[in-house]
């Protein structure tokens, strides 16, 4: 006999093979109390993404208001000087585009002072305070000129950028609303946490009554009951009466799990047709969900201060223009003695520097992107996750609803006695299982339905707890049993053959009759039938897959080699993964990471790209930058291929968005003059447009693979 194995079969209720809910394996991993579980509930019902919601329709009633100012801004007022045909004058014109030129300036340009504000605090001016300096140098400056030719007729009149300032602010807010509406709402994974508990438990009292109170109130050591259908208010113990417990939304492993006196169940959990009676292990932060929140919430605030391409490229424009901007006031008015000439090479040089194109350059990739993505099964959440891409070295899985297909079915079905075939003992097999809740029974019925078999009748069914099912058919008293029952009672079967099915994965179930083995079902988490084809074409990107999984060694070794995987790491809690992953990252090895529950949420959102499956928990999908609609793996490789075309794209767009810099700056600020070339604002100009058109022509040749 397998001591071991009997042993794992009396401790998960089930025959070997069947996973173990997370917290069966290791309970929880802090005991952070402070007894508000409501309050915290509470406050993650209305916290980042209403103020998502909210920001996202601020910023489209903004766009809309300055789109309407700019449009008598762009046709009473020149540009950078050059005067169109179409151009409105009438008397009094000047004042009208002054009047609504700084109404647009505080109103349209709030949104980029505040985000030069907390650039600058972190010592990090990028494209906020790039925009930021565009915007202020063209109004002040434009100011300056419309007091200065009012007092003083006689000079010559200086030119205004007002139609500069309204183009640059329409333009960024554009490029944040194409990105925005893209990318779409990233959801709260925390809110989406919260709601898994109910509000209330029902409170057990002394004398046996319950009493219906808020789960912010219950205490450790409390008993609570958990009647049919309802979720399970706080971690516990159940310490009278027996149910199974769908725990899938919380673990993302097992579909349901039968509980007992003894057994240990997770808040957030759904209970099943029984009522059952617990005592309270973990409330407010030290339940098991509250520990998920946490691990999510500080992978989120650290990911969120990585930086990305474009704020380098505008850290570094703002420097050089900054730079250029002053030296060539110093420089002209060394030479000339003249303030006026000296301003106006500083002005146009910060003028040519704003980023028109260079707002585009991110947002037009990521919305033919996203409509690329959408369209072939991919939803892209965060497109931050398309420059991390082409360093992607290593890619963690989660078995199962990964790998796997996340339910039980029947691989094997086999006779043991003469009379008896196949068919025969799938039949009576599937006419007892049709009396039961188990979660085994799901598969076995299934296989029955789609071989059209018509089942006997049974009777006197009853549940042999933790071990199987006993009941009469066509006359006869059957049962099915675990390896550990026949080993209990020396019944003679084949052990090898058990190890052999056990070891691939399979939970193995005898049918008995008289004590005698007449047959066998074995069941076993299919594996998807793209898995092995994603590992092989990850391998080939030079990126090595790695099987994470809180399923037991043996099932995790057989998974693994199946689909063709050397690295795996089995048992884990969802804390576990989160430091798998950090050990790769630490290690100069950025992580993609791909999951279906509750438990992969925290791994998901430390990942450097986390993939949700479509198929899978709210939670999951909330914390990750990618979603997998069809719930395809191969989809992974079809995201990784997508965004390294796309992140080409987004380089090419930043060269043309500031490239061109490289050559306006330094002419605009003079440097040929002594050949008798000056860059004019008009000219600037022209430069300026054509790049902003080659930059969306570009982002429109992005194709799928």
């Amino acid at each position: 006999m397998d001591e071991d194995r009997k042993q794992q079969e009396r401790e998960d209720g089930f025959p070997s093979g069947r996973e173990k809910p997370v917290s069966e394996a290791g309970g929880h991993a802090g005991k952070i109390h402070d007894g508000h579980g409501q309050e915290l509930r509470g406050s993650l019902m209305s916290g980042h993404d209403m103020a998502g919601m909210d920001h996202m329709g601020n910023l489209k009633l903004k766009f809309w208001v300055c789109l309407v100012v700019s449009v008598p801004i762009l046709l009473l007022s020149p540009m950078m000087g050059i005067h169109f045909p179409f151009r409105i004058v009438f008397a009094g014109s000047d004042w009208v585009v002054m009047a609504l030129a700084t109404f647009l300036f505080f109103y349209g340009g709030k949104p980029f002072f505040d985000g030069a504000t907390a650039e600058l605090k972190k010592r990090k001016p990028a494209m906020m305070t790039l925009v930021s300096m565009g915007i202020s140098v063209a109004w002040f400056y434009s100011l300056f000129a419309f007091v200065w030719d009012r007092l003083d007729r006689t000079t010559a009149v200086h030119m205004d950028f007002f139609w500069e300032l309204a183009t640059l602010i329409l333009i960024m807010l554009l490029g944040h609303l194409i990105e925005m509406k893209a990318v779409g709402d990233a959801g709260d994974a925390l809110k989406k946490m919260a709601e898994l508990l109910p509000s209330t438990a029902h409170l057990v009292s002394g004398n046996g009554k319950s009493v219906d109170v808020a789960i912010g109130n219950l205490e450790i050591g409390d008993k609570v009951m958990v009647r049919a259908g309802e979720k399970i208010p706080a971690d516990g113990t159940v310490v009278s009466g027996s149910s199974t417990v769908n725990e899938s939304m919380v673990t993302g492993e097992a579909k349901a799990v039968p509980v007992f006196a003894g057994k240990r169940v997770i808040g957030g959990s759904i209970n099943g047709s029984g009522t059952v009676t617990l005592e309270v292990t973990g409330t407010g932060e030290s339940g098991y969900l509250a520990q998920v929140m946490k691990l999510v919430s500080d992978a989120r605030k650290e990911k969120s201060e990585m930086e990305n391409l474009s704020d380098k490229v505008a850290r570094a424009l703002f420097y050089v223009a900054l730079g250029t901007g002053i030296a060539a006031f110093l420089v002209w008015f060394g030479i000339t003695r003249d303030v006026d000439t000296a301003l106006l090479r500083l002005v146009t040089v910060l003028i040519i520097a704003c980023p028109h194109a260079l707002g585009l350059a991110i947002p037009l990739v990521v919305a033919r992107l996203t409509s690329l993505a959408a369209s072939n099964g991919l939803l892209i959440r965060n497109r931050h996750a398309v420059e991390r891409a082409k360093a992607i070295r290593v890619a963690a899985m989660d078995k199962t609803g990964t790998l796997t297909e996340g339910d039980f079915t029947v691989t094997t079905v086999k006779s043991l006695a003469q009379g008896w075939s196949n068919e025969k003992v799938l039949k009576v097999m599937a006419a007892l299982e049709s009396e039961s809740g188990h979660p085994l029974a799901a598969g076995i019925l299934d296989s029955a339905r789609q071989k059209n078999l018509t089942l006997p009748d049974a009777s006197d069914v009853k549940t042999i707890e933790g071990v199987g099912l006993s009941g009469t058919v066509e006359g006869r008293q059957v049962g099915i049993v675990t390896a550990s029952y026949l080993d209990d009672r020396h019944l003679p079967y084949s052990e090898n053959e058990f190890r052999e099915l056990s070891h691939q994965g399979n939970s193995v179930s005898y049918l008995l009759l008289d004590d005698q083995v007449v047959g066998l079902v074995a069941e076993g988490d299919g594996i998807k039938p793209d898995a092995r084809k994603t590992v092989e074409a990850l391998k080939n990107m030079g990126i090595e897959p790695v099987m994470l999984t809180g399923d037991n060694e043996g099932f995790a070794r057989s998974v693994a080699k199946r689909v063709g995987i050397t690295d795996y790491h089995a048992r884990l809690l969802p804390e576990d993964k989160e430091k798998v992953i950090e050990s790769y990252q630490h290690g100069n090895r950025p992580v993609v990471m791909v999951g279906d529950g509750v438990n992969d949420a925290p791994a998901l959102a430390r990942a450097d790209i986390g993939i949700a499956i479509g198929a899978g928990t709210d939670v999951a999908i909330d914390s990750a930058d990618v979603i997998l609609v069809r719930s395809d793996p191969y989809d992974v490789v079809h995201f990784l291929n997508l965004a390294n075309s796309a992140s080409r794209k987004i380089v090419q767009n930043l060269w043309w968005g500031a490239g061109y810099n490289i050559v306006a700056i330094p002419l605009a600020a003079g440097i040929l003059a002594p050949a008798g070339i000056v860059l004019s604002p008009a000219v600037g100009a022209v430069l300026m447009s054509v790049s902003t058109v080659i930059v969306a022509i570009n982002a429109m040749t992005l194709k799928m693979k």
